[in-house]
């Protein structure tokens, strides 16, 4: 069985996100999903709302195990017993950054596979940033986030007092 993990901070969980665990599902038996805390970034959800967003949008699929991770890509890797590490890629800035990272991560784990997704040309602009720029500029982000969870992403919003669109 192969196996793989997908790690990011999916704040917020976007369709480009989906389109790689999507790609991922063909591509491996298994695709761990984690949602990583990074103590750098300050949140736009929380951990708990984005795990939720990601379980209830792969609930019928058993193949997709969503976690919450804090701490390295490689021990999460160790944890999963797995080398296969997938980036999602939308241009060449992303692949340098992802290379760079994936040097280092290789000196830490010598059996690292990175396997990287490019994105479709539909989703090239389609980023967490740009989704909470929309939300923070009310400017409508409907179209960025999967609409079997757009319900769910709007109402958090609301709880959090965010006057969008």
């Amino acid at each position: 069985m192969k196996k793989c993990v997908y790690a990011g901070t999916f704040d917020p969980l976007t369709s480009g996100h989906k389109s790689v665990i999507e790609k991922c599902l063909k591509i491996f038996d298994k695709v761990v999903v984690a949602v990583m805390v990074n103590p750098q970034k300050e949140p736009f959800l929380t951990v708990d709302e984005r795990v939720e967003l990601l379980k209830k949008l792969f609930s019928d699929n058993e193949n997709v195990k969503i976690c919450a991770f804090e701490g390295a890509a490689v021990d999460l890797l160790e944890r999963e017993n797995t080398p296969f590490y997938v980036r999602g890629v939308r241009d060449g800035i992303d692949l340098d950054y992802e290379n760079r990272d994936r040097y280092a991560n290789e000196k830490l784990k010598s059996d690292l596979i990175t396997v990287y997704i490019p994105a479709e040309k539909s989703e090239l602009h389609v980023s967490s940033s740009l989704v909470k720029n929309s939300v923070k500029f009310k400017k409508d982000f409907t179209e960025y986030i999967p609409v079997e969870i757009l319900a769910d992403f709007e109402e958090m919003l609301r709880k959090k007092g965010f006057n969008y669109v």
